[in-house]
């Protein structure tokens, strides 16, 4: 009997790792094996151009540390973490607004969840048309008296890295949507029943039960949205890949693409990727343990 057992659960783990193996291959050569090379590259002064390639000990990570630019794309790249609160408060309205049983909900759902699958390429094509100088969006404002001059959404050192960020907030507000939505599907309508039956409107019954309820999912939603936002990449070089104006959009990762892909020091840019790990995982670990302590792991 045991051995039945013991081989229908042998057989069911090798169908599922089965299924996964190509998709671990493809993370094992593009994600895995990047990195693991990245971290001895980063003492070297590798060009890609120069074969000859010489030790450097701790010269790339000393020139990181004491760049202006540098410190320039980290700052530009924790303040992307402003937009975490926000789109994480968004989200759950959303969910809650989507989670109604409504006619053609389904419709607004998948709607919702277009700005995520949808190409950054064809996302910066339509938002460099909305923000430049004569796009819809100067048009619209000028038109119903909301401004005399057009603004350089894009062109403004003061403007455009929170123009970014409000992409940013458009296009991952739906995957937050989606997960804040299968945590409000999995609680029991029975309790919010109940509160509304003692007395409780809605808006209370919301707050006071839901919420809570749904610290696990706001705990989880937060951790990855921190991750994503300090290591921004694809939104800030699909509309300004050259960091500007005047280094106001330059990011960490960005920064790191450049000095590699523009100027080929490979060796200093894999070391600026390696302290931008650690500025990740330092900001995660700090919404990690504060998710612990303040019972996100769990429904307390």
């Amino acid at each position: 009997m045991m051995n039945g057992v013991l081989k229908r659960k042998i057989r069911e783990n090798f169908v599922a790792y089965a299924f996964m193996a190509p998709a671990l291959v493809i993370i094992a050569l593009f994600v895995v094996y990047p990195i693991i090379y990245s971290i001895p590259l980063a003492f070297t002064d590798y060009s890609g151009v120069n074969p000859v390639v010489n030790y450097v000990g701790w010269d790339n990570f000393s020139k990181a540390v004491h760049s202006d630019d540098f410190w320039i794309a980290i700052k530009h790249s924790v303040m992307f973490v402003l937009v975490v609160p926000i789109i994480q408060v968004l989200s759950i309205m959303l969910a809650s607004l989507v989670n109604r049983k409504l006619p053609g909900m389904s419709f607004f759902r998948v709607l919702f969840y277009i700005p995520v699958v949808t190409s950054m390429i064809a996302v910066s094509i339509i938002w460099n048309w909305i923000f430049e100088e004569s796009g819809i969006l100067n048009s619209i404002l000028i038109n119903v008296g909301l401004m005399k001059d057009p603004v350089l959404w894009l062109g403004d050192a003061n403007l455009a890295l929170f123009t970014l960020m409000f992409i940013t907030i458009w296009q991952g507000l739906g995957y937050y949507m989606m997960l804040y939505l299968a945590g409000l599907q999995s609680l029991s309508p029975e309790m919010e029943e109940a509160a509304i039956i003692d007395g409780a409107s809605r808006f209370k019954t919301f707050i006071k039960i839901k919420i809570p309820l749904l610290k696990p999912y706001v705990w989880f939603c937060s951790l990855m949205s921190v991750i994503s936002a300090v290591s921004v990449f694809d939104v800030v070089f699909a509309m300004k890949d050259d960091g500007g104006p005047d280094n106001a959009t330059m990011v960490a990762n960005l920064y790191s693409y450049r000095k590699a892909f523009i100027d080929f020091d490979f060796g200093y840019s894999a070391a600026v990727g390696v302290l931008v790990s650690i500025v990740i995982l330092a900001l995660s670990t700090f919404v990690f343990i504060y998710g612990r302590r303040g019972g996100m792991n769990n429904n307390e």
